[in-house]
């Protein structure tokens, strides 16, 4: 069943969303560490002006998911803080926020789209899988709970 709701670009009043948003899911699951703070506290700092984009997934002016892009210095985008909210998951919003990166990171002439995740994620990493996304090697990362690592080649 689709959603109503629209897929916005983030504004400055999105950031508590943002952030209440992320907090949710990563406490439920992880533990919250210091990248996640700066990114959090910071997401038109640290995302938007050197050159990411965050898309907001609003329901009745309710901010219920959200997704970054975040630049990368190789010509792609990570994909990060993605999460729906909790009365939505299974309901294909995530497929819908990764569709629009997707889609975003063709407009932008995106080289790929890149994640870090985790192996305990089993409906994340059947979505990225299924939306084309490859796994690699692991890589040095600022988060202890990554052990899973993707890409998607334009």
């Amino acid at each position: 069943m689709e959603i109503p709701l629209e897929i916005v670009e983030f504004e400055p009043g999105h950031a508590e969303a943002f952030r209440t948003l992320n907090e949710a899911w990563i406490a439920k699951h992880f533990t919250l560490e210091p990248k996640d703070r700066e990114v959090l506290g910071d997401p038109q700092g640290r995302i938007v002006d050197p050159g990411g984009r965050i898309f907001m997934a609003v329901r009745d002016g309710e901010a219920v998911g959200c997704v970054a892009m975040v630049r990368m210095d190789d010509g792609g985008y990570e994909v990060a803080k993605m999460t729906v909210s909790e009365d939505l998951r299974g309901s294909g919003l995530g497929r819908r926020l990764m569709q629009r990166c997707i889609d975003a990171g063709a407009e932008m002439g995106a080289t790929r789209l890149y994640l870090e995740t985790n192996a305990t994620l089993g409906p994340a990493l059947g979505l990225y899988r299924a939306m084309g996304f490859l796994d690699l090697a692991p890589v040095e990362t600022p988060y202890a709970r990554a052990d899973v690592f993707m890409e998607r080649r334009y």
